[in-house]
């Protein structure tokens, strides 16, 4: 099967920090990546390159064979990347229906036949509407997202990146802030929502449990590199991620 996303010697510094070294990288289509690494290990980092809030140092990323590295983040969303933050990038004064809206509006100005059909689908009332119902936010619709409880923020942050149907879709964190209880509703909504659209997923999480559910491949981050990468159940087993992220005593109590 062939890549929809390539990174080639991709590295990044920040002072004396290395964020990434020289990372090599392929994900084919329909894939669903988790992300692991304890904090500062380099998954958002590379995240915001790939998404073009940030600047390698040295590299190149391909998305579909083309070289997208010195775009910006407007214009990589409109070739059909969404992302979600892990603080919830949302207009706080706005409905949550036009915070929906909203994000429709960064893919306005592309010439490109996805995004002239993402803008059509999603302007219509009636897709909309099927978005709030996916993500279960019919309730407050009309509600501005300032007073939305967390958990429900992080579930509009991610449906304002789904709207316009992208092919890749990068989430930072997805289950951050909010409770046990919440966290694998939040999840399988997130995979019923990309399932039909054939959505190729990776997400960073510090959740083992949500990575061991939903995650079909692993990449493990620890000092800017990638450590591991393959099945999460031998990922999660290597020498080196027990050592460096999850920690020889946890993985042995679990």
């Amino acid at each position: 099967m062939s890549a929809i996303l390539e990174a080639q010697g991709l590295s990044k510094s920040f002072g004396a920090v290395t964020a990434a070294a020289a990372i090599n990288l392929e994900v084919v289509r329909d894939s669903v990546i988790g992300l692991i690494g304890s904090n500062g290990a380099g998954k958002t980092t590379f995240i915001n390159m790939v998404t073009g809030y940030m600047k390698p140092g040295a590299g190149t990323i391909r998305f579909d064979g083309h070289d997208i590295t010195p775009l910006s983040p407007r214009r990589i969303t409109q070739l059909g990347i969404s992302r979600s933050f892990q603080v919830p990038q949302l207009f706080n004064s706005l409905a949550v229906r036009d915070n929906l809206l909203a994000a429709v509006g960064i893919v306005a100005a592309a010439a490109k036949r996805w995004a002239h059909d993402a803008i059509t689908r999603a302007s219509t009332p009636g897709v909309t509407d099927e978005i709030l119902e996916c993500f279960g936010l019919t309730a407050y619709r009309d509600k501005p997202a300032g007073v939305l409880p967390e958990g429900v923020r992080k579930l509009l942050d991610i449906a304002m990146a789904l709207v316009v149907k992208p092919r890749i879709l990068l989430l930072d964190e997805p289950t951050s802030g909010v409770s046990a209880d919440e966290k694998f509703g939040i999840m399988d909504m997130v995979m019923n929502a990309v399932k039909s659209d054939r959505v190729t997923v990776l997400f960073v999480e510090h959740d083992m449990d949500i990575i061991n559910r939903y995650a079909r491949r692993v990449l493990a981050f620890y000092d800017g590199r990638i450590i591991a990468d393959g099945e999460p159940a031998a990922v999660l087993r290597d020498s080196e991620v027990l050592r460096y992220i999850i920690g020889e005593e946890l993985h042995v109590a679990r």
